[in-house]
C-alpha cells in the first residue's frame, strides 16, 4: 500500500468516525445519555476533589441526619457522609462496568470470530458450549459462582464478565459468518493473505461497530448486576462505598431514614439509565439504516 493510499484510508475512517459521531449529536435522547455517562465519569475520576469528607470516616453522635448545609445529602447509620459515599460509589461503578466488559470482550470476541470464520466442528462445538452458558439465567449463574467463591468486588467483576460471553461471541459469530465470504476477504486471500491477517485487518474493524453497542448497553447490566450481589451482600464488603450495599443497609431506617437508601438507589438510577440512552444513541449513529430515523 503506498502512502496515498494510507492517506485516503486514514481521512475515509475519520469522515466514517465524524458521520456517526454526528448522528450521535443529532440523537437527543443519546446526547442526554452522553451527557449523563460524562458527569459519571467526571464524578468518578475526581472524587478525591469532588468528596467534602471521607467517606470511610464515621461520627457517630450525628448518625442517620437527615440533608443539611454541611451533609448535602445527610449521614448513614455510622454518620458517615453519603454524599462523599456517593461520589466515590461512581468511581466503583465505572470499574465495575469497565472490568466487566473487557473480560467479556476479550474472551467473547476471539471466541465468535473464530467460530463464525472457521466454522465446521469448531462452530459447532463452540457454539453448544455457549448453549450450556446461556442455559442459566445470568444472575443465577453469578450468584452461584460468587458463593463458590467467595464475596468481593473482584470476583463479582470478574464473574459478571463471564456470563456476558456468549452475547458478544453470538454478536461477532453473525458478523463474521456474513464476512468470511465477502469480496473483499476472497480478495485478500487470493492475494496470499493468512488467515490472522485477513481476520485482523478486513473482519475485526467490521465487527466492532456492534461489539461496542453491545459493550455501552452492558456496562449498565453490569453496574447493575454488581449493585444486586452488594444489596445481597456478595459483592463489595463494607466499608467500600458501593451504591448496592450503600442500599441494603439502608434498607433497615427506611422509615426513619429514608435518605440512606434513597440516594444510592437515584445513583443507580442515573447510571444504568445513562448507558441505555448512549446504547441506544450508538446503536443508532454506527448502523447507516437507522440514521435519520429520529
Amino acid at each position: 500500500m503506498t502512502k496515498s493510499q494510507k492517506e485516503e484510508k486514514i481521512r475515509k475512517s475519520r469522515g466514517a468516525f465524524h458521520e456517526a459521531f454526528k448522528g450521535l449529536l443529532r440523537n437527543r435522547t443519546a446526547t442526554v445519555g452522553l451527557a449523563m455517562v460524562t458527569v459519571l465519569a467526571i464524578v468518578g475520576i475526581l472524587a478525591p476533589v469532588l468528596a467534602p469528607y471521607d467517606p470511610l470516616r464515621p461520627t457517630m453522635r450525628e448518625r442517620l441526619t437527615p440533608p443539611t448545609s454541611a451533609h448535602w445529602l445527610g449521614q448513614d447509620e455510622l454518620g458517615r457522609d453519603i454524599l462523599s459515599r456517593v461520589i466515590y460509589g461512581a468511581r466503583i461503578s465505572l470499574t465495575i462496568g469497565i472490568v466487566s466488559v473487557g473480560v467479556g470482550m476479550a474472551l467473547g470476541v476471539p471466541w465468535g470470530l473464530l467460530s463464525g470464520f472457521y466454522g465446521g466442528k469448531l462452530d459447532l462445538i463452540s457454539q453448544r458450549l455457549l448453549d450450556i452458558l446461556l442455559a442459566f439465567p445470568p444472575i443465577i449463574l453469578v450468584i452461584l459462582v460468587v458463593t463458590v467463591l467467595g464475596p468481593g468486588l473482584w470476583n463479582a467483576m470478574i464473574v459478571i464478565g463471564i456470563t456476558s460471553v456468549p452475547r458478544y461471541s453470538r454478536v461477532v459469530r453473525g458478523s463474521a459468518l456474513s464476512l468470511r465470504d465477502a469480496e473483499y476477504v476472497q480478495a485478500a486471500r487470493a492475494l496470499g493473505s493468512s488467515d490472522v491477517r485477513v481476520l485482523l485487518r478486513h473482519v475485526l474493524p467490521n465487527v466492532l461497530g456492534p461489539v461496542v453497542v453491545l459493550g455501552t448497553l452492558y456496562t449498565a447490566t453490569a453496574i447493575l448486576t454488581a449493585a444486586g450481589l452488594g444489596f445481597l451482600g456478595l459483592g463489595a464488603q463494607a466499608p467500600t462505598p458501593e451504591w448496592g450495599a450503600m442500599l441494603s443497609r439502608g434498607r433497615e431506617y427506611l422509615r426513619v431514614a429514608p435518605h440512606v437508601s434513597a440516594f444510592p438507589g437515584l445513583a443507580i438510577f442515573f447510571s444504568v439509565l445513562g448507558f441505555n440512552l448512549l446504547g441506544d444513541g450508538l446503536r443508532d449513529a454506527l448502523d447507516p439504516r437507522l440514521r435519520g430515523v429520529r
